[in-house]
C-alpha cells in the first residue's frame, strides 16, 4: 500500500461522513478560537487557507517531510508557556478549534496519530467537540486571584493576556495571503527580539501566540500597530488602537513611571554610578499611628517602635477598608529624610512592573509642584483633565474611562508642602466633572472633596505641618512613615554595596558612634553614611581617620537646605547658592533651639517661632529639620520638635559657634563666675571653657551632647571644609588657637577622672571631635 492510500485509510471517518470538522490540536492558545471560522460561511476559504499557512516549498530548520503526502511539518512544538498557562485556564468543555488550512490536516492528524497516541486520554480532556464559539474566560476565585504579595491582582478584562491576544487575532484574520506574508517579513524587520523563523513558522495563531510570548503583551501589541502602519493598513491599525486602547493607556503610564522611577537620584549624579531603586530599597515602617518625630515622653528615643499590628505595608495602603468599604483617600507624613519620594517611586515601579496592585487600571502621579507651576504661571483657568494633559499629552482619551464607575484608578499627589497657595475648603466653589475649568486652588479642594475624579483613590505625601490644614472629613486613614528599625539599617547597608568586605566593615564602623546609630533610622541618613564611609574606607587620600559625629549632622543640614532650594523655589544644582535669608534662617533656628536648651524643653510652640521671628511655613515646612508633632488629643494646640533628638543640641551648638566665627562674640559668657580677659573670651579655648563650665555646672546629660557638637565646630574640618561655601564664606580664615583648646580639654579629662569620673567619656569624645581623629 503507497503512503497516501494509507494515510487515507487511517483518516477515513468510521461513520462514513466525509464531511466532518477537522480538530486542531492542542496549542499554547489552545483556549483561542480563531476567527477564520467565520470566513467558511462568506465562501472565502481558499483564501484563509493559503493565508494561515506557509507556502508548500518553504521548508525551515527542524521540519519533517512526508514523500508520499508531499507535505512539510512547519507546526512548532508548542512548548509550555506562562502564556499557556494564563490560557488554558479559560479552557471548558465544548470547545473545538480549526486551523482551516487543509493543506496540513492529514499530515496533522497523522502526526497526532504516531506521537500523541500515548497521551489520547489526556488530549481527549483538552479538546471537546460541541461549541462553535471560545468559551467565555473562567472567574478565578479572589483567593485564586493573589499575587506573590498576596494581593488581590485581577487585571480589567481589557487589560489582560486573553483580550490582547484575540484582539491581535481577529485583525489580522482580516489581511489577505500576501497582506499576511508581508506584515510577517516587516513585523521581523524592524523587531530585534524575534528570528525570521519564528515569525514565518505556523500558523496566524501561532504567530500570535509566539509574538506575545516572546515579546509581552504590551510590546507585541505595540509592535503590531506599528507594523499594521507601516504596510498601509491604516484602517486594521486604528481598529486594534481603539479595541486596546485601555491597554495602551496603562503602557503608557507604565512606561512613563518605569522610566522616571527605576533609577534612583540620590545626591550629585555622577554618570556610571546611578542604582536601581529595586536594588536598594528596603521599606521603612509605616504605622497608622505615629508618633512624627521625637516623641517627649521618650528622651532618651528618637521613635517609638510601633507594635506590628499597628504597621501596613507599602503596596497594601489601599487595601485598608473604613467602615467596611475600601478606602479612598490616604494621607501619608512624616518627618524631612524619612522617605516619603522613595515611598512612592517604589509603589509606581512595583505597579507598572506588574509586581503589586494589578486591580489598578491607572496610576497617575498629580504633583503638587505641577499645581504650583500651573498656579504661577497660568492666566487662565483649568480642568483637571488638562492637568493630567500637561502631565501626559498622549492621553486626551483617558476620560471616558475615569468617568466610568467601576473604573478602579490611583491618583498619588506628592510634595503638598511645595504647594504654597491658600485652600479655602469651606467656600471653594463645587465642581462636578472633569471637564469644568476652575483655579488651581480650587481643583485641589474638590480633588480631595471626591467631586472631581469620582472613581478615583487619591494618595497624599507631605510634611505634617502642610497636611494637617486638610479637614479630617476628607480624610479616611492617615499613616505616618517611621524610618528604618536597627534590622533595616543593616539590610540597607548589605544590599547597596556588593563588596562583602566594605559592607562590614562600614557596618562595624558606624556602630561605633551611638547617636549615629539612632540617627540612621531616617533612610536618607542611612545613605549619607553610605557615602561618607565608602569614600573613607575605599580612597586612601580621603583621610587616614573616619569623620566623627558633627559632620554627619553638618551634611544632613547641608543637604536639606539644598533640598529646600530645590523642591520649594525650583533652583537647579547650580544654583544652589545660599542667599542671606538662607543664613539667618538656620542661625535664627539655632538661637531658638540655644534658648529651648537652656530651659530644658524639646517642644515648642507658635508663639515661640513668633518671639524668634521665624515664619511658620518657612521654620516647620521648608527647612527640614523642624516638624509638626502629633496631637496627643484632638483640639490641642499645635506643637513642633526638630527632627532627631539631638539635633536641638547640635543647632544650638550651631548658633554659638556661628556667632562666634562670624561676630567674635562669646553669647556663654553670662555662665562666667569669674572674669575673664576679653581676648581671652574671644579665643577658642575662652569659648570652651565657658561651655566646660556650664556643662559641668547643671545635670549631667544636659549639655554633653551640645559640648561635644561645640568642640567638633571648633575642627577646620568641619567649619571650613563642610560649611566654608554654604554658611560661611569659602576663603575665611580658619579658627585659631585650637592647640590650647587642644590641651585644656586634656587638662579636663585628667581632672575629671580623679573626680568626676562619670563625666569622663563624653570628655574623650569631645576632644575626637575637636580633632577630628581616633585615640
Amino acid at each position: 500500500m503507497d503512503p497516501d492510500t494509507e494515510v487515507e485509510s487511517i483518516f477515513r471517518p468510521e461513520n462514513g461522513e466525509e464531511g466532518e470538522k477537522w480538530k486542531r490540536p492542542p496549542s499554547s492558545y489552545g483556549s483561542m478560537k480563531s476567527d477564520s471560522d467565520g470566513m467558511e460561511e462568506g465562501g472565502n476559504e481558499d483564501e484563509a487557507q493559503e493565508a494561515f499557512a506557509l507556502p508548500l516549498p518553504a521548508v525551515l530548520p527542524g521540519s519533517s517531510t512526508h514523500e508520499g503526502t508531499g507535505l512539510q511539518m512547519n507546526r512548532p512544538a508548542s512548548p509550555e508557556t506562562r502564556y499557556t498557562m494564563t490560557t488554558q485556564q479559560t479552557r471548558l468543555p465544548g470547545a473545538v478549534f480549526d486551523t482551516r488550512s487543509a493543506d496540513l490536516r492529514d499530515f496533522l492528524e497523522n502526526y497526532q496519530d504516531e506521537y500523541c497516541e500515548e497521551d489520547e486520554d489526556d488530549d481527549d480532556e483538552m479538546l471537546e467537540t460541541n461549541s462553535p464559539e471560545p468559551p467565555e474566560p473562567v472567574e478565578l476565585e479572589d483567593t485564586m486571584q493573589a499575587d506573590e504579595n498576596s494581593q488581590p491582582g485581577r487585571l480589567h478584562p481589557e487589560q489582560d493576556l486573553p483580550h490582547i491576544f484575540k484582539s491581535i487575532q481577529s485583525v489580522l484574520t482580516k489581511l489577505k495571503r500576501d497582506e499576511l506574508m508581508t506584515f510577517r517579513l516587516d513585523f521581523n524587520v524592524w523587531e530585534p527580539k524575534i528570528t525570521l523563523q519564528q515569525v514565518m513558522e505556523g500558523d496566524l495563531l501561532d504567530f500570535v501566540d509566539k509574538i506575545l510570548e516572546v515579546l509581552g503583551e504590551d510590546r507585541a501589541l505595540l509592535h503590531t500597530i506599528r507594523t499594521l502602519e507601516n504596510v498601509k493598513k491604516m484602517e486594521e491599525a486604528e481598529e486594534l488602537t481603539k479595541t486596546c486602547q485601555r491597554a495602551l493607556i496603562r503602557h503608557h503610564l507604565k512606561q512613563y513611571l518605569i522610566g522616571k522611577h527605576q533609577i534612583i537620584r540620590e545626591g550629585v549624579v555622577r554618570a556610571g554610578r546611578q542604582n536601581l531603586l529595586n536594588h536598594i530599597y528596603v521599606e521603612p515602617l509605616i504605622t497608622l499611628c505615629g508618633y512624627g518625630a521625637v516623641d517627649p515622653s521618650q528622651p532618651s528615643s528618637p521613635l517609638q517602635v510601633p507594635s506590628a499590628n499597628t504597621c501596613v505595608g507599602l503596596n497594601d495602603l489601599f487595601r485598608l477598608q473604613k467602615d467596611g468599604k475600601p478606602v479612598r483617600t490616604v494621607v501619608t507624613t512624616g518627618i524631612p529624610g524619612i522617605g516619603m519620594s522613595v515611598s512612592v517611586g517604589k509603589f509606581s515601579l512595583d505597579w507598572a512592573e506588574m509586581e503589586a496592585n494589578k486591580d489598578l487600571q491607572f496610576v497617575i502621579q498629580l504633583s503638587f509642584r505641577t499645581f504650583r507651576l500651573l498656579r504661577k504661571n497660568a492666566s487662565e483657568e483649568i480642568s483637571i483633565m488638562e492637568v493630567i494633559e500637561y502631565h501626559h499629552p498622549d492621553l486626551k482619551d483617558i476620560n471616558k474611562y475615569l468617568e466610568e464607575e467601576d473604573c478602579k484608578f490611583l491618583i498619588i499627589m506628592d510634595s503638598f508642602d511645595c504647594y504654597q497657595g491658600s485652600l479655602d475648603w469651606q467656600n471653594a466653589p463645587e465642581i462636578n466633572d472633569n471637564v469644568t475649568k476652575a483655579h488651581p486652588d480650587v481643583l485641589i479642594v474638590n480633588l480631595i472633596r471626591g467631586t472631581v475624579l469620582r472613581g478615583a483613590r487619591v494618595w497624599i505625601l507631605g510634611r505634617r505641618a502642610a497636611v494637617s490644614q486638610i479637614p479630617s472629613q476628607y480624610i479616611d486613614v492617615v499613616t505616618d512613615l517611621q524610618g528604618f528599625s536597627d534590622e533595616k539599617k543593616d539590610e540597607y547597608l548589605k544590599m547597596r554595596f556588593r563588596d562583602a568586605e566594605l559592607s562590614s566593615q562600614i557596618l562595624a564602623h558606624y556602630k561605633r558612634l551611638p547617636p549615629l546609630v539612632k540617627l540612621a533610622q531616617h533612610p536618607f541618613v542611612c545613605w549619607i553614611v553610605a557615602t561618607v564611609f565608602e569614600r573613607c574606607f575605599r580612597y586612601f587620600s580621603y583621610g587616614e581617620h573616619p569623620p566623627r559625629l558633627t559632620p554627619f549632622y553638618i551634611n544632613i543640614t547641608v543637604v536639606q537646605t539644598n533640598r529646600k532650594l530645590q523642591f520649594y523655589y525650583g533652583k537647579q544644582d547650580n544654583e544652589l547658592k545660599w542667599s542671606k535669608e538662607d543664613k539667618n534662617l538656620i542661625t535664627d533656628i539655632g538661637k531658638m533651639a540655644f534658648k529651648m536648651l537652656e530651659r530644658n524643653t524639646s517642644v515648642f510652640l507658635e508663639e515661640d517661632l513668633e518671639v524668634a521671628g521665624l515664619k511658620l511655613t518657612e521654620a516647620t515646612v521648608f527647612s527640614g529639620l523642624t516638624t509638626e508633632l502629633a496631637p496627643a488629643a484632638p483640639g490641642r494646640r499645635r506643637s513642633f520638635g526638630f527632627i532627631h533628638i539631638h539635633f536641638k543640641e547640635f543647632l544650638a551648638a550651631l548658633y554659638v559657634f556661628t556667632m562666634f566665627y562670624t561676630k567674635s562674640k562669646n553669647v556663654l559668657t553670662s555662665a562666667l563666675h569669674k572674669p575673664f580677659l576679653l581676648w581671652e573670651l574671644k579665643s577658642a579655648a575662652g569659648l570652651l571653657q565657658c561651655a566646660l563650665t556650664r556643662t559641668h555646672a547643671a545635670p549631667l546629660g544636659h549639655y554633653d551632647m551640645f559640648l561635644r557638637f561645640l568642640c567638633g565646630m571648633l575642627s577646620p574640618d568641619c567649619h571650613s571644609n563642610l560649611l566654608g561655601g554654604y554658611l560661611y564664606p569659602q576663603k575665611a580664615l580658619k579658627v585659631s588657637g585650637l592647640e590650647d583648646a587642644r590641651l585644656l580639654l586634656e587638662r579636663t579629662i585628667k581632672t575629671a577622672e580623679e573626680n568626676n569620673r562619670d563625666r569622663v567619656e563624653n570628655l574623650k569624645e569631645c576632644l575626637r571631635e575637636l580633632t577630628q581623629q581616633d585615640e
